[in-house]
């Protein structure tokens, strides 16, 4: 397992906050031991409401992408998380990322930034070539998410257009991608369900 030491950068002098800005944030590749406080941090980042989300029809029951279920910690604590799953994007293979969730005593020091960068870096690497997600475009299009890619792409559920965003990490990876995201990932063990999230 590899893991890769950034700094966040500091929002402000308060003594807590420039005393996270010299502790390095690891990202490495989740654990078993990990699930309780991811499930604890998405719990708290996104309620119950999560599990009704459209993207969840396509996590629920699959394992995360091998290699691609991230966490980032910070002075030993878990301080977010990343995953991204395998997806057929209209006749396209492609990766579906989320969720992504960051500790909120953690926000604004580009945890979440970080997270993203480093799954986009793996995803390339692994030769996966197009990422998609359900989420802010204002906060995606600095990584170089569009909707552009996905017009033609229908999830599987309800979802706002303008929030549904796709990165070609190949040129022309989702060029003629029409019809719907469907999951193609692992299936998970009966015991491992509860985790999947």
């Amino acid at each position: 397992m590899t893991s890769l030491a950034v700094f966040p950068r500091a929002r402000a002098a308060s003594s807590s906050v420039a005393s996270l800005a010299v502790s390095p944030l690891r990202i490495r590749e989740e654990t078993r031991a990990d699930i309780d406080a991811r499930d604890a941090l998405l719990d708290a980042a996104m309620g119950p409401e999560r599990f009704v989300k459209s993207s969840e029809r396509l996590r629920e029951g699959r394992a995360p992408a091998r290699g691609l279920a991230l966490v980032a910690t910070l002075d030993g604590e878990l301080a977010g998380t990343v995953r991204l799953w395998r997806v057929d994007a209209g006749g396209a293979p492609a990766l579906m990322l989320g969720p992504l969730a960051v500790d909120e005593r953690r926000r604004s020091l580009g945890v979440g930034g970080a997270l993203i960068r480093a799954a986009l870096r793996r995803a390339r690497s692994r030769g996966h070539c197009a990422v998609i997600l359900v989420g802010d475009a204002p906060y995606y299009e600095r990584f170089g998410f569009s909707s552009a890619p996905t017009r033609d792409l229908v999830m599987p559920g309800p979802v706002d257009p303008a929030r549904f965003l796709a990165l070609e990490l190949e040129p022309g990876a989702l060029a003629g991608a029409a019809g719907r995201v469907t999951a193609t990932g692992d299936m998970l063990a009966a015991p491992a369900l509860r985790h999947a999230a």
